[in-house]
């Protein structure tokens, strides 16, 4: 697919006026990018460029595009070695659209959940989860999401900070310190008693690596 060209055009579309293409476009990249071998996502991520084409897309005025997008971003990071390459290479500036994101008014509980998704993502890598964890302002936005009610939010919310404090991961005790600090724990406590099953089970797992 590299040879025929495919990322470029698909990225061609992607940047196109007409929304309805450049949904298109970003939507075959984003499963294009689905399991796929790192050289396949360097080469998305070169054509798209960070802070151009694939920043735009994230604030796109079609919401639909911007859900697309963060697909996107959410399958070019996965897998620990796929996101340690791309945050060891581009994490402050990830970091940022992520910020930027978690803070913008505007932003729907869908926009919200994936962004949040793909900090789980960056959680789970053995590298990239130290810019999550020297990042306190989006930390305390991961927190302001799983107090403020919306479930789909805590549970990614949720998913998030497992990946942080799991206990076999190296550094784990420093991280579950400085997010006790930050009062993860005491918001955690507080949603022992959701009605929602998925939440429930996962909270009581993050506990379970907090209290231990």
């Amino acid at each position: 697919m590299l040879e025929l060209g495919i990322v470029d055009i698909m990225a061609k579309l992607a940047r196109h006026a007409d929304p309805c293409l450049r949904l298109n476009g970003v939507w075959a990249l984003m499963n294009m990018a689905f399991q796929a071998e790192e050289k396949v996502k360097k080469q998305i991520f070169r054509v798209l460029r960070l802070e151009t084409s694939l920043y735009q897309l994230l604030y796109d005025n079609d919401v639909e595009v911007t859900l697309k997008a963060l697909g996107l971003v959410r399958n070019l990071l996965s897998t620990r070695a796929h996101v340690d390459y791309f945050m060891s290479n581009y994490g402050e500036d990830i970091m940022q659209v992520i910020k930027g994101l978690l803070e913008n008014e505007l932003s729907s509980v869908e926009v919200i959940e994936q962004t949040l998704c793909i900090l789980g993502n960056i959680a789970n890598g053995d590298l990239s989860r130290a810019f999550l964890m020297n990042s306190p302002d989006v930390l305390k936005k991961v927190l302001f999401f799983l107090e403020q009610g919306d479930v789909r939010l805590q549970i990614s919310a949720t998913l998030c900070i497992s990946n942080l404090v799991w206990n076999e991961e190296e550094g784990a005790p420093d991280r579950q310190a400085k997010l006790r600090e930050l009062g993860f724990e005491r918001v955690l406590k507080t949603l022992r008693s959701s009605a929602d099953s998925r939440l429930y089970d996962r909270v009581k797992t993050v506990l379970h690596q907090l209290i231990q």
